[in-house]
């Protein structure tokens, strides 16, 4: 929690005390429900929450954005993001019914009146969002097909509407292969946590 303080200075003090309840909730819920990797738990804050909340290094959402996140396993990076931007819409989906069903204890537990949860394949969703975000569910030239026709034209908050996709390794192969503008951001240059050195945001638009 002190990391995230120290990132984020100007949290309020509700958003203080739901980050401070993530850990325990997942602490419990994931030694019923395998959601994260058992060897990841004790660094929790700085795999999943911190890893997350890479994203409002470069976008900052608005009272009027709505965001998918499409594959959101235990619930990231849709629910710390949830958390630190409490007047955007927030939709997680995913496609496995226990992994959705912990993501809604928490969300209910965290009282996230700007959450909403599906049981569904991300591709199947209706509507369209300003941002899809993920993080690495699958090879970005497979994942792109699924949400490309759900993203709504404009650019309202600071980055065009698009994907923001958090993924670690040598992207070159896989940005080659689309027809979509796009722009990479390390992490690194926000976070100084030697687990970033090779994770990056991408942005894509105009796909």
């Amino acid at each position: 929690m002190e990391r995230i303080k120290q990132y984020f200075p100007n949290l309020t003090r509700d958003q203080v005390l739901k980050f401070s309840a993530l850990e325990a909730l997942y602490l419990y819920w994931n030694a019923r429900i395998n959601v994260i990797s058992r060897k990841d738990t004790g660094a929790l804050m700085t795999r999943h929450v911190l890893h997350s909340l890479a994203i409002a290094g470069v976008v900052s959402f608005g009272e009027d954005a709505r965001i998918m996140d499409a594959g959101t396993g235990g619930g990231f990076p849709g629910i710390p993001l949830a958390i630190m931007f409490p007047d955007a819409e927030f939709v997680l989906v995913d496609s496995t019914g226990k992994k959705i069903r912990v993501v809604r204890e928490i969300v209910s537990s965290l009282k996230l009146m700007n959450v909403t949860t599906f049981h569904e394949r991300t591709e199947k969703m209706p509507g369209e969002y300003d941002f899809i975000v993920s993080r690495a569910v699958a090879a970005l030239p497979r994942f792109v097909p699924w949400v490309r026709d759900k993203i709504r034209s404009g650019s309202q908050h600071g980055l065009h509407n698009g994907i923001l996709y958090l993924k670690g390794g040598n992207l070159d192969e896989e940005l080659s292969s689309l027809s979509c503008e796009a722009r990479v951001f390390s992490i690194s240059d926000f976070f100084r946590e030697t687990y970033f050195e090779t994770k990056k945001i991408v942005h894509l638009y105009a796909c």
